[in-house]
């Protein structure tokens, strides 16, 4: 056989081969495509009914079905209890892998194995992440008529503060302004999230809440912002909110290495705001479908004038995007893992 005619055929072959992946691929895609007509999506809720995580989930739920090929109906299904943990977990072991059960979930569950939580039975990184509608900036605050009314002011004396649950975002925030900026918050916890605390601050019992999420605020008690209902002391984020350009960040005020480095993983969590999920395992062709539908999603007029509607900043990640934060935050050195853990999840105390 000469040389010419081998290369010819080599080459036939390899075109051949080629032209074969690209239609396997397009059926691949094509069928993946096909799954969802008639079908119906579970979106798990991590959190009850009503409250800020349902809200945005059940909005987004109603607009992504049409950036689903196939339409699927997206019926929500709200799994609260244990910060989250019971809705991941379920999600992770328990959930079908096929792309028809997705989940809202919390923030914190990304990393509670990274921080040793017992309880969480799956690795974040492993979780089929499909995106993030928007953040968790946290802001601690003082009732207007307080006297405490900076963050110099909240390291001279005590200040009563009202919190959630032991390990809620409004017990974690006061810790850490605490641990790291010397601030004498005395956390007092067992109030209901929304109206609990709302009570807490208008009838005076406490005179701070430490940990509200700003969007939050925005959606559910927009008429403390509007009458100027708070003293806005210090704000935990990545970056400043742009709604509070004057507000000190607790990233700016901290200058030792360590410190910074642990609350940057305390901040990459709450980064990671109002994530959705999808089993570990499910079909890489079917997550790339639900990613994209994530995607136009976020950028939908129709959904963007709802979010608007509903006082909600939409301020998106890709699953890609998560993905990286996590691989980073989970290579983190053990010790600065370890100290953050103990102001995220401190160990219950013993009964005597």
């Amino acid at each position: 056989m000469s040389k010419i005619r081998h290369f010819a055929m080599t080459r036939t072959g390899s075109v051949f081969l080629v032209l074969s992946a690209a239609a396997l691929g397009g059926n691949s895609l094509a069928q993946a495509e096909d799954f969802y007509k008639g079908k119906t999506i579970t979106m798990i809720v991590a959190s009850g009914v009503g409250g800020g995580y349902d809200v945005y989930a059940r909005a987004f739920a109603r607009h992504a079905t049409k950036h689903i090929p196939g339409n699927p109906n997206i019926i929500a299904k709200n799994m609260p209890g244990a910060g989250g943990l019971i809705a991941a977990n379920t999600l992770a072991n328990t959930s079908p892998k096929d792309g028809t059960e997705i989940a809202a979930l919390t923030n914190g569950v990304s990393m509670d194995p990274l921080f040793g939580v017992k309880t969480a039975k799956y690795d974040g990184r492993k979780l089929a992440w499909i995106g993030s509608i928007g953040k968790l900036q946290n802001v601690c605050a003082t009732w207007h008529t307080s006297k405490v009314k900076t963050i110099a002011d909240a390291r001279k004396g005590e200040i009563v503060t009202a919190a959630a649950g032991a390990r809620s975002n409004t017990a974690i925030m006061p810790r850490i302004a605490n641990d790291l900026l010397g601030t004498k918050f005395k956390v007092i916890t067992g109030y209901s999230p929304n109206a609990g605390l709302n009570k807490a601050m208008e009838g005076g019992e406490a005179e701070a809440i430490c940990g509200l999420s700003w969007s939050t605020l925005k959606a559910s008690r927009p008429y403390w912002i509007k009458n100027k209902r708070l003293n806005y002391l210090v704000q935990f984020g990545l970056q400043k909110l742009p709604d509070l350009p004057d507000v000190p960040s607790a990233l700016d005020l901290i200058t030792k290495p360590d410190d910074r480095k642990m609350l940057n993983i305390i901040l990459v969590r709450q980064e990671v705001g109002r994530p959705i999920a999808a089993a570990p395992g499910v079909p890489a062709d079917r997550l790339a479908i639900l990613r994209k539908a994530f995607d136009a999603t976020m950028e939908d007029p129709a959904y963007l004038a709802e979010a608007k509607k509903l006082g909600q900043d939409v301020e998106p990640l890709t699953g890609a995007e998560i993905g990286k934060f996590l691989a980073d935050v989970y290579a983190t050195p053990k010790p600065i893992v370890a100290r953050a853990a103990a102001l995220i999840r401190p160990p219950r105390k013993k009964k005597k």
